[in-house]
């Protein structure tokens, strides 16, 4: 048997699966209450760190280009988001969150309770490993 297919390898696997699937399922509720999508909210969640272009944004969220713009339209339309040209190169247009959407990015966030409390009954060095191996796994 190969470690890829090992029963712990596996385990782990189905536990990061359910993982992922309780964080979006909060996360569609917390978006909902704000009137998002989830979509919307991990655009908003994306911009809280700064102005992206249109072509970024399709990446992170990993979908196309076209539906980044269907986004952009629905967040601007409500205040949260603005298009802004790009100084560097004027033909790229930039996304930047408004102070309106930067709030309601930041009061999303506050909302996720999902793991927060397992996380923090954990000791520090146990989260600070899982930081890193998830890291590792990630990079």
């Amino acid at each position: 048997m190969t470690l890829a297919r090992s029963p712990l390898t596996l385990e782990v696997i189905d536990l990061i699966g359910t993982m992922v699937s309780r964080f979006y399922g909060e996360y569609e509720a917390a978006a909902a209450v704000h009137r998002l999508s989830g979509s919307q909210a991990r655009l908003l969640a994306l911009l809280s760190h700064g102005p992206l272009p249109m072509r970024r944004i399709a990446e992170q969220l990993k979908c196309e280009p076209s539906n980044v713009t269907g986004l952009v339209d629905r967040l601007e339309a409500r205040g949260l988001v603005q298009r802004r040209p790009d100084p560097a190169d004027r033909r790229v247009k930039l996304v930047v969150a408004t102070d309106a959407g930067r709030s309601t990015a930041g009061q999303l966030h506050a909302s996720l309770d999902f793991a927060r409390e397992p996380l923090a009954a954990l000791p520090e060095q146990d989260r600070a490993l899982l930081r890193d191996l998830l890291r590792r796994i990630l990079s």
